[in-house]
Protein backbone atom coordinates (compact mmCIF):
# COMPACT_ATOMS: atom_id res chain seq x y z
CA UNK A 1 0.00 0.00 0.00
CA UNK A 2 0.94 3.73 -0.99
CA UNK A 3 1.97 5.41 1.64
CA UNK A 4 1.00 9.25 1.66
CA UNK A 5 2.51 12.45 3.43
CA UNK A 6 0.49 15.16 4.75
CA UNK A 7 2.61 18.34 5.87
CA UNK A 8 0.47 20.11 8.52
CA UNK A 9 1.62 24.39 8.15
CA UNK A 10 0.53 27.07 10.04
CA UNK A 11 1.29 30.57 8.48
CA UNK A 12 -1.03 32.33 11.58
CA UNK A 13 1.06 35.09 13.52
CA UNK A 14 1.51 34.23 16.68
CA UNK A 15 0.46 30.37 16.55
CA UNK A 16 1.59 28.53 19.05
CA UNK A 17 3.46 25.54 17.63
CA UNK A 18 2.52 23.36 20.36
CA UNK A 19 -0.92 23.56 19.04
CA UNK A 20 0.09 22.78 15.57
CA UNK A 21 1.91 19.42 16.73
CA UNK A 22 -0.67 18.69 19.47
CA UNK A 23 -3.45 18.44 16.35
CA UNK A 24 -0.86 17.15 13.96
CA UNK A 25 -0.52 14.18 16.18
CA UNK A 26 -4.49 13.34 16.76
CA UNK A 27 -4.55 13.92 12.85
CA UNK A 28 -1.81 10.84 12.51
CA UNK A 29 -4.10 8.83 15.08
CA UNK A 30 -7.22 9.52 13.18
CA UNK A 31 -5.54 8.80 10.21
CA UNK A 32 -4.07 5.59 11.33
CA UNK A 33 -6.53 4.04 13.12
CA UNK A 34 -9.78 5.19 12.10
CA UNK A 35 -9.72 5.97 8.20
CA UNK A 36 -6.70 4.22 6.98
CA UNK A 37 -8.66 0.75 7.88
CA UNK A 38 -11.73 1.63 6.63
CA UNK A 39 -10.58 3.09 3.17
CA UNK A 40 -7.20 1.41 3.25
CA UNK A 41 -5.10 4.44 2.70
CA UNK A 42 -1.73 4.61 4.43
CA UNK A 43 -0.54 8.24 5.57
CA UNK A 44 1.97 10.14 7.84
CA UNK A 45 1.29 13.66 9.07
CA UNK A 46 4.15 15.77 10.50
CA UNK A 47 3.86 19.33 11.16
CA UNK A 48 6.67 21.43 9.84
CA UNK A 49 7.50 25.03 10.85
CA UNK A 50 7.15 26.47 7.24
CA UNK A 51 6.30 25.99 3.74
CA UNK A 52 10.04 25.80 3.01
CA UNK A 53 10.76 23.40 5.77
CA UNK A 54 8.04 20.97 3.86
CA UNK A 55 10.27 18.08 1.81
CA UNK A 56 9.21 17.45 -1.81
CA UNK A 57 6.58 14.63 -1.82
CA UNK A 58 4.53 15.81 0.65
CA UNK A 59 0.87 17.20 0.79
CA UNK A 60 1.02 20.46 2.36
CA UNK A 61 -2.19 21.63 4.41
CA UNK A 62 -1.75 25.38 5.12
CA UNK A 63 -3.62 27.16 8.25
CA UNK A 64 -4.30 30.78 6.94
CA UNK A 65 -6.14 33.75 8.98
CA UNK A 66 -6.40 35.69 5.52
CA UNK A 67 -8.38 33.00 3.05
CA UNK A 68 -11.16 35.48 2.16
CA UNK A 69 -12.29 34.25 -1.27
CA UNK A 70 -15.13 32.61 -1.33
CA UNK A 71 -14.44 28.84 -1.70
CA UNK A 72 -10.83 29.28 -1.54
CA UNK A 73 -10.89 27.13 1.62
CA UNK A 74 -10.50 23.59 0.91
CA UNK A 75 -8.48 20.79 -1.65
CA UNK A 76 -7.00 22.14 -4.24
CA UNK A 77 -4.50 20.74 -7.12
CA UNK A 78 -1.25 22.30 -8.08
CA UNK A 79 0.58 22.68 -11.33
CA UNK A 80 1.87 19.59 -10.77
CA UNK A 81 -1.83 17.98 -10.36
CA UNK A 82 -0.71 17.39 -6.47
CA UNK A 83 -3.49 17.86 -3.88
CA UNK A 84 -3.31 20.98 -1.11
CA UNK A 85 -5.26 22.32 1.47
CA UNK A 86 -6.06 25.85 2.66
CA UNK A 87 -7.87 25.62 5.90
CA UNK A 88 -8.95 28.99 8.19
CA UNK A 89 -7.96 29.34 11.69
CA UNK A 90 -10.60 29.23 14.28
CA UNK A 91 -11.36 28.02 17.47
CA UNK A 92 -12.57 24.62 15.76
CA UNK A 93 -9.50 24.78 13.02
CA UNK A 94 -8.79 21.07 14.01
CA UNK A 95 -11.92 19.61 12.75
CA UNK A 96 -11.57 21.40 9.35
CA UNK A 97 -8.07 19.86 9.20
CA UNK A 98 -9.44 16.81 10.02
CA UNK A 99 -12.55 17.52 7.29
CA UNK A 100 -9.40 18.24 4.40
CA UNK A 101 -7.24 15.61 5.61
CA UNK A 102 -9.98 12.62 5.31
CA UNK A 103 -10.58 13.48 2.18
CA UNK A 104 -7.58 14.26 0.53
CA UNK A 105 -6.45 11.00 1.57
CA UNK A 106 -9.50 9.01 -0.17
CA UNK A 107 -10.06 10.98 -3.12
CA UNK A 108 -6.70 12.76 -3.48
CA UNK A 109 -7.79 14.36 -7.41
CA UNK A 110 -10.67 15.84 -5.99
CA UNK A 111 -12.78 14.31 -9.08
CA UNK A 112 -13.33 10.41 -7.65
CA UNK A 113 -17.00 9.49 -8.48
CA UNK A 114 -19.13 6.38 -7.17
CA UNK A 115 -22.40 5.75 -9.63
CA UNK A 116 -25.64 5.27 -7.84
CA UNK A 117 -29.71 6.26 -7.54
CA UNK A 118 -30.04 9.62 -7.43
CA UNK A 119 -31.58 10.76 -3.80
CA UNK A 120 -33.72 13.15 -6.53
CA UNK A 121 -37.03 11.04 -7.45
CA UNK A 122 -37.24 10.58 -11.08
CA UNK A 123 -33.59 11.21 -11.69
CA UNK A 124 -31.77 7.92 -12.52
CA UNK A 125 -28.63 6.76 -12.05
CA UNK A 126 -25.76 9.65 -10.98
CA UNK A 127 -22.21 9.96 -10.42
CA UNK A 128 -21.69 10.70 -6.51
CA UNK A 129 -19.00 13.10 -5.77
CA UNK A 130 -16.86 11.22 -3.15
CA UNK A 131 -16.95 13.75 -0.44
CA UNK A 132 -16.37 11.57 2.92
CA UNK A 133 -17.31 14.19 5.12
CA UNK A 134 -19.73 16.35 3.94
CA UNK A 135 -22.97 14.45 4.61
CA UNK A 136 -22.07 13.87 8.40
CA UNK A 137 -20.21 17.71 8.13
CA UNK A 138 -22.53 19.63 11.04
CA UNK A 139 -20.02 19.88 14.35
CA UNK A 140 -22.08 17.63 16.78
CA UNK A 141 -21.32 14.38 14.32
CA UNK A 142 -17.90 15.02 14.79
CA UNK A 143 -15.45 12.98 17.51
CA UNK A 144 -12.09 13.48 19.36
CA UNK A 145 -9.13 12.21 19.04
CA UNK A 146 -6.37 12.57 21.62
CA UNK A 147 -9.37 15.01 22.80
CA UNK A 148 -8.81 16.98 19.85
CA UNK A 149 -11.78 17.69 17.98
CA UNK A 150 -11.73 15.98 14.36
CA UNK A 151 -14.48 15.17 11.75
CA UNK A 152 -16.71 12.16 11.00
CA UNK A 153 -16.21 10.59 7.60
CA UNK A 154 -18.07 8.20 6.12
CA UNK A 155 -17.52 4.29 4.94
CA UNK A 156 -17.20 3.06 1.53
CA UNK A 157 -20.99 1.04 2.66
CA UNK A 158 -22.57 4.62 2.57
CA UNK A 159 -23.12 3.59 -1.39
CA UNK A 160 -24.30 0.33 -0.69
CA UNK A 161 -27.82 -0.38 -2.58
CA UNK A 162 -29.76 -0.86 0.69
CA UNK A 163 -29.18 -1.00 4.43
CA UNK A 164 -28.81 -3.56 6.24
CA UNK A 165 -28.21 -4.88 10.00
CA UNK A 166 -24.59 -4.33 11.62
CA UNK A 167 -23.40 -1.75 9.30
CA UNK A 168 -21.67 1.07 9.77
CA UNK A 169 -21.97 3.65 7.31
CA UNK A 170 -19.72 6.47 9.11
CA UNK A 171 -17.51 5.92 11.44
CA UNK A 172 -19.02 7.40 14.47
CA UNK A 173 -22.31 5.30 13.80
CA UNK A 174 -23.96 9.02 13.09
CA UNK A 175 -25.05 7.96 9.49
CA UNK A 176 -27.58 4.89 9.77
CA UNK A 177 -28.25 3.72 5.86
CA UNK A 178 -27.05 4.60 2.65
CA UNK A 179 -26.56 7.74 1.21
CA UNK A 180 -28.19 9.81 3.85
CA UNK A 181 -27.53 13.46 4.69
CA UNK A 182 -27.38 14.52 8.12
CA UNK A 183 -28.84 17.91 9.73
CA UNK A 184 -25.87 20.88 8.43
CA UNK A 185 -24.67 18.28 5.51
CA UNK A 186 -24.57 17.73 2.00
CA UNK A 187 -24.17 15.14 -0.73
CA UNK A 188 -23.33 16.14 -4.25
CA UNK A 189 -23.38 14.00 -7.65
CA UNK A 190 -23.60 14.60 -10.96
CA UNK A 191 -26.39 14.05 -13.57
CA UNK A 192 -25.30 12.59 -16.67
CA UNK A 193 -28.36 13.77 -18.49
CA UNK A 194 -28.63 17.00 -17.95
CA UNK A 195 -24.13 17.49 -16.97
CA UNK A 196 -25.07 19.29 -14.21
CA UNK A 197 -24.20 19.05 -10.68
CA UNK A 198 -26.59 18.49 -8.65
CA UNK A 199 -26.61 18.32 -4.58
CA UNK A 200 -28.98 17.56 -1.07
CA UNK A 201 -28.59 20.03 1.35
CA UNK A 202 -29.65 19.50 4.96
CA UNK A 203 -29.12 23.63 5.97
CA UNK A 204 -32.37 24.63 7.02
CA UNK A 205 -35.48 23.46 8.37
CA UNK A 206 -35.96 20.68 5.82
CA UNK A 207 -33.27 19.13 3.24
CA UNK A 208 -33.69 20.46 -0.53
CA UNK A 209 -32.46 19.53 -3.55
CA UNK A 210 -30.00 22.23 -5.62
CA UNK A 211 -29.27 22.41 -8.78
CA UNK A 212 -25.80 23.72 -8.70
CA UNK A 213 -24.41 24.10 -12.24
CA UNK A 214 -23.68 22.59 -15.12
CA UNK A 215 -20.27 20.85 -14.93
CA UNK A 216 -17.20 23.27 -16.48
CA UNK A 217 -15.23 21.59 -19.14
CA UNK A 218 -11.86 21.55 -17.82
CA UNK A 219 -9.42 23.36 -15.15
CA UNK A 220 -11.44 22.93 -11.46
CA UNK A 221 -11.91 19.40 -10.49
CA UNK A 222 -15.35 17.99 -9.32
CA UNK A 223 -14.69 19.40 -5.48
CA UNK A 224 -13.32 22.35 -6.20
CA UNK A 225 -16.53 23.33 -8.59
CA UNK A 226 -18.90 21.55 -5.95
CA UNK A 227 -16.39 23.77 -2.64
CA UNK A 228 -17.08 27.09 -4.63
CA UNK A 229 -20.79 27.07 -4.90
CA UNK A 230 -21.54 25.64 -1.66
CA UNK A 231 -21.36 27.16 1.81
CA UNK A 232 -19.87 25.85 4.69
CA UNK A 233 -19.77 28.50 7.38
CA UNK A 234 -18.56 25.99 10.49
CA UNK A 235 -15.49 25.28 8.71
CA UNK A 236 -14.57 28.31 7.09
CA UNK A 237 -15.34 30.57 10.29
CA UNK A 238 -15.47 28.26 12.85
CA UNK A 239 -17.31 27.17 15.86
CA UNK A 240 -18.88 29.69 18.65
CA UNK A 241 -17.04 28.88 21.81
CA UNK A 242 -20.59 28.66 23.02
CA UNK A 243 -20.79 25.49 20.86
CA UNK A 244 -21.03 22.59 23.18
CA UNK A 245 -19.07 20.46 21.14
CA UNK A 246 -16.59 22.63 21.18
CA UNK A 247 -16.77 22.86 24.34
CA UNK A 248 -16.40 19.50 25.55
CA UNK A 249 -13.40 18.98 23.57
CA UNK A 250 -11.91 22.06 24.93
CA UNK A 251 -12.59 20.48 28.74
CA UNK A 252 -11.40 17.02 27.84
CA UNK A 253 -7.87 18.84 26.23
CA UNK A 254 -7.25 20.55 29.32
CA UNK A 255 -7.67 17.59 31.33
CA UNK A 256 -5.22 15.76 28.70
CA UNK A 257 -2.98 18.39 29.38
CA UNK A 258 -3.12 18.31 32.68
CA UNK A 259 -2.35 14.77 33.00
CA UNK A 260 0.41 15.65 30.14
CA UNK A 261 2.39 18.24 32.11
CA UNK A 262 2.53 16.08 35.53
CA UNK A 263 4.03 12.89 33.59
CA UNK A 264 6.66 15.61 31.52
CA UNK A 265 7.58 16.46 35.25
CA UNK A 266 8.27 12.87 36.29
CA UNK A 267 10.16 12.58 33.37
CA UNK A 268 11.86 15.03 33.31
CA UNK A 269 13.45 14.88 37.33
CA UNK A 270 13.91 10.95 36.27
CA UNK A 271 16.27 12.32 33.56
CA UNK A 272 17.87 14.53 35.65
CA UNK A 273 18.78 12.29 38.56
CA UNK A 274 20.04 9.31 35.53
CA UNK A 275 22.82 12.59 34.58
CA UNK A 276 23.45 13.36 38.10
CA UNK A 277 24.50 9.85 38.29
CA UNK A 278 22.88 9.12 41.56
Amino acid sequence: MQIRHVALISEVDGHDPGDVARVAAALQRQATRDLGPTWEVSATVDAFPSLEDVPVGYWPMMVRTDIEVEGADGIHLDEHNQPFALITYSDSWSRTASHEMCEMLVDPAASRTVPGPSPKPGQGRVSFVVEVCDPPEAAEFGYTVNDILVSDFYTPHFFDPVAAEGVRYSFTGAIKKPREVLRGGYLSWLDPVSNHLWQERWFESEPEFVDLTALSPGGESLREQVDSVTPHPQLTQGLERSDETLRAAVAAGETTATAARAKAERLRAQVETILAGD
